[in-house]
């Protein structure tokens, strides 16, 4: 594997797609491709993005389908699915392309940007728990080979929990330790210890079986 294709799903990322593309310049630079899937943004966010990326599509609205549509217009031979308010670490395609040598997937260690200390150990305790269950967030940068790549389960909510599940009959994830930065706007908007509550609430809700559609209409964007 050579090329890495990056997708970015957006929708009314405005105030900071710029960050995250430009972030993304050196990887370019090198070969791999950025692709934006927007969601229907009505702030502007595909006319910001659109200088800073190979593509940016239309997509139909939801997380799941935008990264769908993403990689189906990708042509590298590794997908790796970054949220718009998330940030890899240098040299982040050479982790990827190197762990695919012998995974089919796998995702990065997370940290939340903030200097709110609970918010550190929110991000080291996610991390643990990806690495005893096998399960990775779309905060933590999931990447696949593309020849593996099922799609994502066209559900509201939980596609990133669903999708982890049916990886790991493929392969266990590889749990990279580097660490991408992820933004702490979920948990400051609704406070920290208010959003990790009602997390544990969704998740524990999903595994008994609730409607994904359902869940989504309680998740903190």
């Amino acid at each position: 594997m050579r090329k890495l294709s990056v997708i970015v799903p957006a929708l009314n990322e405005a105030a900071g797609i710029e960050r995250c593309l430009r972030a993304l310049a050196p990887l370019r630079a090198r070969g791999h491709e950025v692709i934006v899937a927007d969601g229907g943004s009505g702030d502007g966010t595909p006319r910001l993005a659109a200088p800073l990326a190979d593509r940016v599509l239309a997509a139909p609205r939801g997380r799941a389908l935008q990264m769908n549509a993403g990689a189906a217009a990708a042509s590298g031979d590794a997908l790796l699915f970054l949220h718009a308010d998330t940030l890899l670490p240098a040299d982040a395609e050479r982790a990827v392309l190197v762990a695919l040598a012998s995974r089919a997937w796998g995702r990065f260690d997370v940290s939340i940007e903030s200097r709110d200390a609970r918010l550190a150990v929110i991000g080291v305790c996610m991390n643990w728990r990806s690495r005893l269950t096998g399960i990775a967030t779309g905060d933590q940068a999931i990447f696949v080979r593309r020849a593996a790549f099922p799609g994502f389960p066209a559900i509201a909510l939980m596609e990133d929990v669903e999708f982890s599940r049916r990886m790991k009959a493929v392969s266990a994830p590889a749990c990279l330790r580097a660490r991408v930065a992820t933004s702490a706007r979920r948990w400051e908007r609704r406070g920290v210890l208010r959003t990790v509550l009602l997390m544990w609430r969704l998740r524990l809700a999903y595994w008994l079986g609730a409607d994904p559609a359902d869940l989504a209409r309680r998740y903190p964007h």
